[in-house]
């Protein structure tokens, strides 16, 4: 159903971005992947500014995965960014994160966090955790269509 949304994670470590990806790859999902390493930087994607001002590089994401703990900007501000943004406010975010503490938990749903997955530590629970994401986010949730006007410049 969302097999063409392209999906932005915003995730400064490389090996969990890695496997991610290869985990992405092994549980089939066909969707285009971008990725952001800084809140700053996730934000000239969002806002299509900057390195991302040509917007064949960075397409409006159907959905976000992001990591809370950022240098910079962490997750916790480019979530209320996103949220605040009218043009940007309507894309789904999930956050994925290693931390299970609940001031994180319950800020990320305050600031309209659509989900909040804590990343597991072994490859199996990982690649189960990602094949449910695939079956609930991108074969059964009906998306909010982009509403057709470009995202905000700042």
């Amino acid at each position: 159903m969302n097999s063409g949304l392209p999906i932005l994670v915003v995730e400064d470590n490389d090996e969990d971005f890695d496997m991610l990806q290869m985990t992405f790859h092994s549980v089939a999902i066909p969707n285009p992947l971008y990725r952001c390493s800084e809140g700053e930087e996730a934000l000239e994607f969002l806002g299509q500014t900057g390195r991302y001002a040509d917007t064949q590089a960075a397409p409006r994401p159907g959905l976000i995965l992001l990591d809370l703990n950022l240098a910079g900007l962490d997750g916790r501000q480019v979530l209320e960014h996103v949220k605040r943004d009218r043009h940007l406010k309507s894309i789904p975010v999930l956050v994925f994160s290693t931390s299970g503490n609940p001031k994180d938990v319950q800020s990320a749903y305050d600031h309209g966090a659509s989900g909040y997955l804590l990343k597991p530590v072994d490859l199996p629970r990982f690649e189960r955790m990602i094949r449910l994401f695939k079956e609930f986010w991108l074969d059964h949730i009906v998306m909010p269509e982009d509403d057709g006007r470009e995202v905000s410049r700042g």
